[in-house]
Parts: C-alpha cells; sequence; structure tokens
C-alpha cells in the first residue's frame, strides 16, 4: 500500500483535482463511504485507487472491504488529508475513486424508461435514481440542465443506484423522444387525467421535470399521456418531484402486476 503524508505529494494534488472536479463529464468519480465502496465492488469490480483513514484502516468494515482489493490500488493516508478529500462532515475513512461510466444512448428504446428534465436538486436526482431501480427500471436519460448525476450529493442520495442503471446525461430529450416505440407520459397540474383513474400502458417513457417549472411546455405538448396525481387541495400546489415519480412508476408496476 502506498502512504501519502503530505499535500506536496504529487498523486494526493490529482486527487485532489479530482475531487475539486467531481461530476463532471469525463472526470473519474470519487465514491465516499462504506455501502456506496462495498456496492461498486459488488458490481463493477476494483477501483482505480481505495483510500482508507490510516487510523481505521483496521476497524472490521473496512477490513472486510479491503481484503478484495490489491495493495497496489490501496493508499493509506491520515485522517486529516482524507477529509480534504471528503464532501461530508464525518468521513467513514474510505474513499474509491473510480471511472464514470458512459454509454452510447441506444437507437431504439421500447421499454419502460425515465427521462429527467432539468432537475437541479441533487438530492431530488439521487432520491429519483433510487426509485427508479427499485420500481425496476433499467434506463435513465437526464437532460442538460439536470445536475451531474455523478456528483457527490447525487451518488449518496443513490445509494449505490447508479451502478443499477444505464444511466445518460446530457441528453437531448426532444431528439431522444424519436427513437421511443412506447408512449410518452408526464404529469402535469393542468388538463390531466387521475392517474388512479387511467389504464397505464405496460410500457412507457415517463418524463418527470423541473422542481419550480415542471415538464417542458413542447414536451407536454409531444406527450401521449398527461397525468394529474389528485391531492388534497389545500396549502400544497404539487407534490415533490421524488414523490410524484415514485407515485407513477409504482401505480404502473401495480397494474401491471395485478391486471
Amino acid at each position: 500500500m502506498k502512504l501519502i503524508e503530505s499535500r506536496a505529494n504529487p498523486l494526493f494534488k490529482q486527487l485532489f483535482k479530482w475531487q475539486s472536479a467531481a461530476g463532471r463529464r469525463g472526470e473519474p468519480v470519487l465514491l465516499e463511504g462504506i455501502h456506496l465502496c462495498q456496492s461498486w465492488l459488488t458490481t463493477k469490480g476494483l477501483p482505480k485507487y481505495a483510500i482508507f483513514d490510516q487510523d481505521r484502516i483496521e476497524s472490521p468494515a473496512i477490513s472486510l472491504l479491503k481484503q478484495d482489493i490489491p495493495d497496489q490500488s490501496c493508499i493509506v493516508m491520515p485522517g486529516s488529508l482524507l477529509r480534504s478529500l471528503s464532501d461530508v462532515d464525518s468521513s467513514q475513512g474510505v474513499l474509491f475513486v473510480v471511472e464514470s461510466i458512459q454509454q452510447p444512448l441506444p437507437k431504439q428504446i421500447n421499454e419502460t424508461v425515465v427521462l429527467l428534465d432539468r432537475l437541479q436538486d441533487p438530492g431530488n436526482v439521487g432520491t429519483l435514481l433510487r426509485t427508479c431501480v427499485a420500481a425496476g427500471i433499467k434506463k435513465v436519460f437526464a437532460s442538460t440542465g439536470t445536475a451531474a448525476c455523478w456528483s457527490p450529493k447525487v451518488l449518496r442520495s443513490a445509494q449505490g443506484a447508479h451502478f443499477a442503471l444505464e444511466l445518460h446525461e446530457q441528453v437531448n430529450l426532444f431528439e431522444l423522444i424519436k427513437s421511443i416505440d412506447c408512449p410518452l407520459a408526464v404529469t402535469t397540474l393542468e388538463n390531466g387525467t387521475d392517474i388512479f383513474a387511467a389504464k397505464l400502458p405496460p410500457k412507457c417513457a415517463w418524463v418527470f421535470g423541473h422542481e419550480g417549472q415542471g415538464v417542458h411546455s413542447d414536451l407536454i405538448a409531444q406527450s401521449d399521456l398527461k397525468l394529474h396525481i389528485s391531492h388534497e387541495v389545500g396549502a400544497i400546489e404539487s407534490l415533490n418531484v421524488t414523490v410524484a415519480a415514485a407515485i407513477c412508476l409504482f401505480e404502473q408496476r401495480r397494474q401491471l402486476l395485478y391486471a
């Protein structure tokens, strides 16, 4: 294992540069915490680097994680240095550097997928990715203007969902829908059918939109299904986008399983 003890170390400088660019397209990704790192090992294999707090490397959880990683990929450093690479207040003592997963856009889409239209809150994006995996979605397409899907905050919120998805970023949704062979479904506050009264198709492309503006009006105009989630009228005008997405995806799943 390599020991880094100084900020002047060239490898530490490179790690800090990657940390500063976290989430940018084409840059390595930093995974922080035992759960995320273990999820990567289980689903994707070895990291580029595994970085450990030298004072906690013998703790049971980290020892278990470390046993599957070759020594040449391991770095140890004092906790003070590791914390400077961390995006959280309380580090768990382990951080992986991995390559982000970039895949070409599919030429045709004939399955239930999710399109994210300019979602800006990283917590919402991560939670929605996690919901997609739970609902059986395999592919998610994030438009330009959506929070960077591989940023630390999105990764923490998603809790490993990235590794179970085919995830595409910076997608032109208007071009993408030309390749979709199933209905386009959107949620809207106006002129929508109550989702609980609608017969949902077994396959569709769900569009979930900007937290304040909702789905882009041009996407609504091109949609096949305009749906509304009815709720008590009062102080709450609309649901959080992650809650709305969960209702839509699991109502479709319910109808498919219990038709």
